[in-house]
């Protein structure tokens, strides 16, 4: 009998742990519940506590706050991507309307009778030049957004680095003799072996160098160097008119240093590098040293 009497005692204490425990359980879901209600509501921006004396409803809240965050993140990015997307078609719209204006007024003056040849001759090297300029910038444009698509090819050759990029210099001699503009090259002494696709990685190069070029004059450092199991390329330049705002929008397209957008370039040149790069899985940054530039491409070595 007493047998049976402790462990009836020791059921109904049991069951009462239980009912207890239930019933905090069901309090901390309530709290829980009515404070994401509130969070989703925007009645609030504070998160759920996780200080709850369940270790698995702890482990759940926990989940949840990185669940609001992610949500965030997300909707942040989706802001700026909007906002870059309204960017990008009102100077895609700037520049195709601008030299399409004078495209069609200087056609309008070569069918006046009354200009000479030598005007006429002027006239047409300028729509030339206009037309010139619209077709840089829709075949940046289609480039760009061909290779953002998922499916765009990259080969896996085998490169070395350090013989591909005087190649790439070498290519670009008059640019840089035209702009006076002086290349030193650093080099390793040993071999830097890559596998890449050879025509991304010279259109990176070339992007870079060719941005360089618009906006600098003097000398421009080209090294390439083996660091921590990566090749990394730093191109710098000097560029006092540059800030640390400019660095956030630098490879957004059709951002340009020229706010007056004179003609300089289409500012889809390094939004072609990045992507490439990232295409690559590598990266491409910008950091500001002393009032210069420096454009850091990273690979990963094998």
């Amino acid at each position: 009998m007493k047998g049976m009497l402790y462990i009836t005692i020791i059921s109904v204490i049991a069951a009462a742990a239980c009912l207890v425990r239930l019933w905090f359980v069901k309090r901390e879901m309530k709290r829980m519940t009515s404070k994401l209600k509130a969070y989703n509501d925007g009645r609030t921006g504070k998160k759920l506590d996780l200080t709850f004396f369940d270790r698995h409803i702890e482990s759940l809240a926990a989940e949840i706050n990185r669940q609001s965050d992610l949500v965030v993140e997300a909707e942040a990015q989706r802001r700026r991507t909007e906002n870059e997307l309204r960017q990008a078609v009102a100077n895609i719209s700037h520049d195709i309307r601008t030299p399409l204006t004078s495209i069609f007024g200087y056609i309008q003056l070569l069918e006046s009778d009354e200009i000479t040849g030598e005007e006429k001759q002027e006239y047409v090297g300028i729509v030339k030049n206009r037309t010139k300029r619209l077709q840089v910038l829709l075949n940046d444009f289609f480039e760009l957004s061909v290779i953002e698509s998922p499916d765009y090819p990259m080969k896996h050759e085998r490169l070395r680095l350090n013989i591909l990029l005087p190649d790439i210099v070498t290519g670009l001699y008059d640019q840089f003799n035209e702009y006076h503009i002086t290349p030193d090259l650093q080099l390793p002494e040993s071999d830097i072996i890559l596998y890449a696709d050879e025509s991304a990685v010279r259109r990176v190069a070339e992007n870079l160098l060719l941005n360089t070029i618009k906006h600098t004059s003097g000398q421009v450092r080209i090294i390439l160097q083996m660091r921590q199991g990566m090749a990394v390329l730093t191109i710098a330049n000097e560029a006092r008119h540059l800030t640390g705002s400019d660095l956030n929008v630098l490879f957004d397209r059709f951002y340009t240093a020229d706010q007056t957008r004179s003609g300089k370039g289409t500012g889809l040149g390094l939004s072609i590098a990045r992507s490439l790069m990232e295409k690559m899985n590598g990266s491409l940054n910008a950091e500001l040293q002393g009032g210069h530039l420096l454009m850091i491409c990273k690979w990963k070595l094998p």
